[in-house]
């Protein structure tokens, strides 16, 4: 339900922190973690046969660099360049086949970029037989992928549903003209409308629709035009991103003309006018920045508290490992977080020298666990129930994280959650500082730091 928050109480918390896709946060790791460390962690896994698991592939290849983008992406002149690629891709999985064996069962496997599409047919059959080759890829599983309606076409989307995907997501961002131009992002309504359509012909389960907000040139009338087009199509789900600006990070950026852009309170509004639209419009939201139809089901496991969240986003369905290949991927392995260097000559390199090509990790001990547990739940379920971790930690979470419960009086005060004898719960308002309230379970963010690791509220 949406609720108002004042602009005296946003700008009262409105601070950087993690965004908690994983905790520890990638901050945290260490690149002391390197490819014997991933070695022993697959050779866990081996030991697990068991066990399912979910699968990432980066494919970073775009025509071309949008303004704003964050992503691990390249523009390749090169003419064989995505077939190079997925030599080293095949030559990578084989290194962890070698360790895990062959014919491990996979419940989700996941593509992101870069612009998936980017590859023709042949590419795209041949990129999934290289994991259907060695994995028993479950038909009922979720395989899904992110495409760039502006080199795609309902051809396209056929295709890639007779080659096996089930879920598709399609990156718009903003249909209005002027916030286009100002992003480097040109796309019109009628090729996205077209390509959106074919996805429903071609019997895609879901059918999902990425946007931004914070963009140069949005208004709030121009956004609820855009939010207004969305709804009319009816996704299945729909995830609304706050634009980060991080040109340091990502020189790109630097083309994105800041004084165009709604900072702020102005931009709050833009995603509470988004919750807002949306709910009436029969969505739920989920976790921080997505929506689902009611009858999805992601909104039925967050009405039913069994919402999960990995490095692909929210999910129903979560493995206990998640194995992450390309440049930059990043994966989850008995308890290890691992990352794939994000430079495509480093990562190719280590792959023809015959090595993983990990560049950071992180070994979780018990207190990360617990903690990781604790923080899941409320991003994902907006409640904590103390009793779940007395199964895997051994005793009911207000007495193992007390302190850090403690601190949670002021959120409680602002009526961000309710604590009882059972349970923090976060209320509707406090869904909008559901970060602010998980930090005060992080024990590893330093308060008295500058640094800008994080993004802000808004």
């Amino acid at each position: 339900m949406a609720v108002h928050v004042s602009r005296e109480l946003l700008e009262k918390h409105d601070k950087a922190g993690p965004r908690y896709t994983s905790y520890p946060t990638v901050p945290v790791w260490t690149k002391d973690f390197g490819a014997n460390d991933y070695l022993d962690a697959l050779r866990e896994l081996a030991g697990r046969p068991d066990d399912e698991l979910s699968l990432y592939l980066h494919l970073p290849f775009c025509a071309k660099h949008c303004h704003y983008c964050g992503c691990n992406a390249i523009v390749s002149r090169e003419k064989d360049a995505v077939d190079n690629y997925l030599d080293r891709v095949e030559r990578e999985l084989d290194m962890v086949i070698d360790v895990i064996g062959k014919g491990r069962k996979v419940v989700q496997l996941h593509w992101g970029g870069g612009t998936p599409n980017y590859l023709k047919p042949h590419q795209v059959d041949r990129a999934l037989d290289l994991f259907r080759d060695r994995f028993d890829v479950d038909p009922d599983g979720e395989i899904s992928l992110e495409i760039d309606p502006r080199i795609s076409s309902p051809e396209q989307a056929a295709q890639l549903r007779a080659s096996g995907f089930n879920r598709i997501s399609m990156g718009v961002q903003d249909f209005e003209d002027s916030v286009q131009l100002a992003i480097g992002r040109k796309q019109s309504r009628e090729r996205t409308m077209r390509v959106f359509q074919g996805c429903r012909d071609a019997g895609f389960e879901g059918v999902n629709v990425d946007l931004v907000y914070g963009l140069p040139g949005q208004t709030r009338e121009s956004f609820a035009g855009t939010l207004a087009e969305i709804i009319a199509i009816e996704p299945d789900r729909v995830a609304c991103f706050s634009y980060a600006h991080v040109p340091w990070v990502k020189p790109n950026q630097e083309k994105v003309d800041t004084t165009l852009m709604v900072k702020g309170y102005e931009k709050f509004e833009l995603f509470q006018l988004t919750i807002a639209m949306f709910e009436e419009a029969g969505y739920d939201w989920i976790g921080i920045d997505h929506f689902a139809k009611r009858d999805d089901e992601l909104a039925v496991a967050l009405r039913e508290r069994r919402l999960h969240r990995n490095f692909m986003g929210y999910t129903t369905r979560p493995a206990p490992h998640m194995l992450a290949f390309g440049m930059s991927g990043i994966g989850e392995v008995c308890d290890r977080f691992v990352q794939n260097s994000a430079d495509l000559a480093e990562w190719g390199a280590a792959i023809d020298a015959g090595t993983l090509p990990i560049v950071r990790g992180h070994k979780l001990n018990d207190d990360d666990r617990l903690r990781r547990s604790a923080i899941l739940n409320l991003m994902c379920n907006n409640e904590l129930p103390f009793a779940l971790t007395t199964r895997d930690f051994g005793a009911p979470a207000n007495e193992l994280l007390a302190d850090g419960i403690d601190a949670m009086q002021p959120y409680v005060d602002e009526g961000f959650v309710t604590i009882d004898d059972e349970r923090i719960r976060i209320t509707d308002l406090g869904r909008h500082f559901a970060r602010n309230v998980s930090m005060e379970l992080d024990a590893y963010l330093d308060p008295d730091s500058d640094k800008p690791l994080f993004s802000r509220t808004v």
